[in-house]
């Protein structure tokens, strides 16, 4: 047989049908692969959302105070470099090594969807409650309270299928019974009085628990009653009726529970178990100081613990307001003369515009804190600072967090240079309108802001 001649052209014609087929079977690869992955990936990519309203509870962000951190870190600074010149010459100093900043932190607590650092301390009381079965759903849970407490627990008991009850004190901001109102739950508001009387709003409280759970036991008592005069023959063809008594609560109540904030060591929890690794996971451990005023204590209890489980150097501090004894207690051991005893004050002992902290009493959650000093703030700082952070910040921040800050800065003033405070931006300016925020109702009290910057507190 003749040996077959291939020719060029057939040599080219083979290789452009071989290079035709590569081009197509990959790129129906491809397109097979393209498709196939593009399918995986929808089916790999979920949406990242939280689970309801109490998934939504916690982990708020941590922001540097700008102008409470530059204006300390200057300030605080420039007295240590004078105090270091007049050393200078006994001593060999590197001012090349010398860090003079200082970071003030605020944990934004107002983002929470209650509105406060209330939502913790609510979810944690209602949750351990269900669990401990002290209440069941279509219960109702009671408690006295200045404000945010009161509105956390109505913002997050529907979710868990129960009611809210409120006692609160009748100075407190008005807007304060309203949200509550609106958020479904009913209020009582009562005269201030001393924790030792009967009827101090704490006291009612825990006395409409007691109610509640009478009347859901009565109400089986009443079931059980009409059951068997059903099978009872009718005198007169009537059946007897068993006489109604008013009562706050519905006759379908499954019962009471007293949240009891202030003795209740679930508040304390909420923030050593929440609260505290949040604050030390976002400052990666970089953390010097953390102050708070205290109200229950459970924020300064369940933080300053856990920080100190995690380094011991970590100070923690009190900034206590007018009116309060937590402040000697912490400086002095003491927490009041014996005129000053609760027992015999008639009128309310607190004497100052913030509200939900300062007290005289030591409370099972702040005996839970570490604290390793204390300050006093006043009043008149407490406005300047929330007028000077609206003005150079742009936070709008309530009573409790402005005198956090005041606190702040105390410390950054006492450590020096170099350090970290973190504190906690409680809940916004919303809910204090009618009186940390009326310009007429601190015009009486002689509290109306003056100051262009941190003047009130020795800052120039």
């Amino acid at each position: 047989m003749a040996p077959v001649k291939i020719t060029g052209a057939v040599v080219a014609a083979a290789a452009t049908m071989v290079m035709l087929s590569y081009c197509f079977f990959r790129f129906s690869s491809d397109k097979l692969d393209s498709c196939s992955s593009s399918s995986s990936s929808k089916k790999k990519k979920k949406l990242s959302t939280r689970n309801g309203l109490v998934d939504a509870i916690g982990n708020t962000p941590l922001i540097r105070i700008n102008s409470l951190s530059d204006a300390t870190g200057s300030e605080v600074f420039l007295l240590y470099f004078l105090a270091f010149m007049s050393r200078r010459r006994k001593k060999n100093i590197n001012f090349d090594s010398i860090c003079y900043y200082v970071q003030i932190l605020g944990k934004c607590e107002f983002l929470n969807p209650g509105g406060s650092v209330k939502d913790r301390v609510a979810v944690k009381i209602i949750e351990e409650a269900l669990e401990s079965g002290l209440l069941f759903p279509g219960g109702i849970v009671t408690e006295g309270s200045a404000g945010s407490t009161a509105i956390s627990l109505a913002t997050v008991a529907p979710a868990y299928g129960c009611q809210c009850h409120v006692v609160i004190p009748d100075d407190a901001a008005i807007e304060k019974s309203q949200i509550i109102e609106a958020l479904g739950a009913t209020v009582e508001r009562v005269r201030p009085v001393s924790i030792t009387h009967k009827d101090h709003f704490v006291n009612i409280a825990r006395r409409r628990a007691d109610q509640a759970n009478d009347l859901a036991s009565s109400s089986k008592t009443r079931l059980a009653s009409r059951i068997n005069v059903a099978h009872q023959e009718k005198t007169n063809g009537c059946t007897a009726e068993e006489q109604k008594v008013p009562s706050l609560f519905s006759e379908s109540v499954t019962g009471g529970f007293f949240a009891d904030q202030f003795e209740n060591l679930a508040n304390y929890r909420a923030h050593y178990e929440g609260t505290g690794p949040e604050i030390w996971q976002q400052t990666h451990g970089n953390i010097d100081a953390f102050v708070a005023a205290a109200g229950t204590g459970g924020t300064l209890a369940g933080v300053s613990r856990f920080l100190q489980e995690k380094n011991e150097k970590v100070k923690c501090f009190l900034i206590d307001p007018p009116g309060s004894g937590l402040f000697n207690k912490v400086t002095r051991g003491v927490m009041y003369t014996r005129e000053e005893a609760e027992g015999r004050r008639l009128k309310n002992p607190f004497d100052t515009i913030t509200e939900g902290i300062g007290i005289n009493r030591l409370t099972q959650n702040f005996l839970m804190a570490k604290i390793d000093g204390g300050f006093r703030g006043t009043d008149k700082e407490a406005v300047e600072m929330s007028r000077f952070l609206l003005k150079k910040d742009g936070l709008f921040v309530g009573s409790s967090s402005a005198m956090n800050c005041v606190g702040a800065v105390r410390v950054a003033q006492a450590l020096g240079p170099g350090h970290t405070i973190v504190t906690i931006l409680c809940d916004s300016g919303m809910r204090h309108l009618s009186k940390f925020h009326d310009p007429q109702y601190l015009a009486l009290y002689g509290l109306t802001p003056t100051a262009v910057g941190l003047e009130f507190l020795g800052i120039k």
